[in-house]
Order: C-alpha cells, then structure tokens, then sequence
C-alpha cells in the first residue's frame, strides 16, 4: 500500500544507522512490526500471577512421578 509520510529527516536517519537497515520501507515495517510485538507483550504481562495453571509434566510426558 502506498502512504506518503512525513518524517523527521535526522529521525529517520538516526533509526537506519543504530539498525542497520538500509532502506526506508524496511526500516517502517520493521518498526510496525517490533510496536506490534511489544504491544502484545505488554498485554500478556497483565497476566502476570493471575494464571493458575496446575499442570502435571510428568504425566504429560508420560514419565512416572516419584515425589
């Protein structure tokens, strides 16, 4: 899909030299992509200690439990 952007030139410039990435296009999905994942990160965190999973890996394994 084709957008025109506005982008801060020395912005732009500053990402393409800490990433090494060379080519604009790149570097844009790049950075959609890595917002995206973060995004998702940050919304599996609220789950932190609120998920109780009481899961045997013995018995999933099929091993024997001696405890």
């Amino acid at each position: 899909m084709r957008t025109t952007l506005d982008l801060p030139k020395d912005l732009l410039e500053e990402a393409m030299r800490v990433t090494q990435i060379s080519t604009k296009t790149k570097l844009i999905i790049t950075a959609l992509e890595e917002l995206i994942r973060k995004t998702k990160i940050s919304g599996l965190k609220e789950f932190k200690g609120k998920v109780d999973l009481e899961i045997e890996l013995h018995a999933l394994r099929g091993r024997e439990c001696r405890y």
